[in-house]
């Protein structure tokens, strides 16, 4: 099957256009410095100066460290909590994401069913209840982060991805899809209208640092953990100026690398590309409608989300997927313009009518990737120490049920989240340097050739495929 330009490329704008929408546009994360100039006064925490006991020690100040901690005061408030981030909370992947918050913690229905079948409706069920439960949390624990239960909405930008809706709840044709958003590249959309929320990620994360303060959390930041050692019935965690000692330690520290050597080939830093607009006008977004305000992705292996802010910027990302070389995190990867020109010039294909528009922030993120595309779990230090990592992009909503399940594992009782295979089992490792650029960096040019060539996957992939690893997105 001979190779064929994408929708993308297509209609591609002139470069003119994108170099002025990109022009005066700032390399930066517009949530960070949005909650930094709306806020007045974001709270700081002080470093670890002192050393300390502990009943609980959770390392990393984003999501996942954050609801293990709230859930761990709420579950037992005399219970001494000790937060350590190396940075600032919500600095890292929490703070600079789009937003999205899903029911699924599989990644999805597909990824969910091929790789644990016999309980994937157990799943799909628990994920809906963590939404819900998400949603009654911002409601009672007074979280401002500007939650949304929008629902979400997948686009067809191909003929042959019009295949891949059947079986969706809701399915729209052309006419319907740009009813709900004008694209002239839209052919046909699903939509999810209960499984999914926005909500502003760097709020979201200062916030639930609040309260987890007000429940009396000992939130430290710039107090980055050098190192684990368990003495006994307890575990040291040592930090760069002093030392904790807690019965139980929670690893939730993303995409850095793992304190637990066992966990250091488990996860791969891939780099995800965003570009945020100015505020769009009364005339500009009636131009594209967008009235129920859904997140939108569309369905290529190489993929685009995009959504609306509270006060009416577009969020644009996706596309590239940048394994950085040597699997190495810096601040260098986050300025790829070649990337960002990509996304603008997909943005200008997508939305023809916000013809000079202009791009206020330009960034980008690491995600902490899993061959099983979903969260991993485990203990380590004779039961003493639990980790998570693995989300894979997909983490907004999967991180407060994964807090519940590693209290659940230290708590060394079964529970229906801790019988699960998905969270009993662990996923296959990625191979070490240099055959994991080789490999990955081979699958994602694969990935591009199938969105060249209708969907269709090469033997690389199917055979990827048989392994269980999982390249689908």
């Amino acid at each position: 099957m001979s190779s064929h330009l994408t929708a993308y490329e297509r209609n591609a704008p002139d470069p003119r256009l994108v170099a002025q929408s990109l022009a005066g546009s700032e390399l930066g994360v517009f949530w960070l410095e949005d909650v930094a100039v709306g806020a007045g006064s974001v709270a700081a925490y002080a470093p670890l100066t002192a050393s300390a006991r502990a009943d609980l020690v959770v390392v990393g100040g984003g999501y996942l460290g954050l609801w293990t901690a709230v859930h761990a005061k709420r579950r037992d408030p005399g219970r001494r909590v000790v937060l350590l981030e190396a940075h600032t909370v919500g600095w890292a992947a929490s703070g600079r994401n789009g937003g999205f918050c899903d029911a699924s913690i599989t990644h999805g229905e597909e990824n969910g069913r091929s790789r644990w079948p016999e309980e994937y409706d157990t799943l799909a069920r628990l994920g809906r209840e963590n939404l819900d439960a998400f949603e009654a949390d911002v409601r009672d624990l007074g979280l401002a982060c500007e939650w949304e239960r929008t629902g979400a909405l997948s686009v067809a930008v191909e003929e042959h991805q019009l295949a891949w809706l059947q079986g969706s709840t809701h399915v729209l044709d052309a006419t319907a899809v740009r009813a709900e958003i004008d694209s002239p590249l839209f052919l046909g959309g699903a939509l999810e209208p209960d499984t999914s929320a926005l909500v502003h990620p760097a709020r979201l994360a200062l916030e639930l640092a609040r309260v987890a303060a007000d429940l009396g959390v000992e939130v430290h930041e710039h107090s980055t953990v050098t190192g684990l050692r368990r003495e006994g019935g307890v575990v040291e965690v040592s930090t760069d100026r002093a030392k904790v000692t807690a019965h139980h330690v929670v690893l939730a520290s993303g995409v850095s690398p793992s304190l637990a050597r066992r966990n250091r080939l488990m996860t791969v830093p891939v780099y995800d590309y965003v570009l945020m607009t100015e505020p769009l006008s009364a005339e500009q977004l009636a131009s594209i409608g967008w009235a129920g305000r859904q997140g939108l992705g569309d369905l290529a292996n190489q993929f685009h989300y995009s959504r609306l802010t509270r006060d009416d910027r577009i969020l644009w990302g996706g596309y590239d997927a940048i394994y950085p070389a040597g699997g190495q995190v810096h601040v260098r990867h986050e300025d790829r313009p070649e990337s960002h020109a990509r996304l603008a010039s997909h943005f200008l294909a997508t939305f023809p009518q916000l013809e000079g528009i202009r791009f206020t922030h330009r960034w980008a993120g690491a995600i902490d990737t899993s061959t099983q595309f979903a969260a991993f779990y485990g203990l380590t230090h004779g039961g003493r120490v639990a980790h998570a990592s693995g989300f894979t992009g997909l983490g907004v909503g999967a991180t407060r049920f994964a807090a519940e399940v590693l209290l659940d594992l230290l708590a060394g009782r079964p529970t229906e989240r801790t019988e699960l295979r998905m969270v009993r089992e662990r996923p296959l490792p990625f191979p070490p340097e240099p055959l994991a650029s080789v490999g990955i960096n081979l699958t994602r040019w694969s990935l591009d050739r199938a969105d060249h060539r209708e969907g269709r996957r090469n033997g690389f992939l199917r055979a990827l495929d048989r392994a269980g690893l999982g390249f689908d997105s």
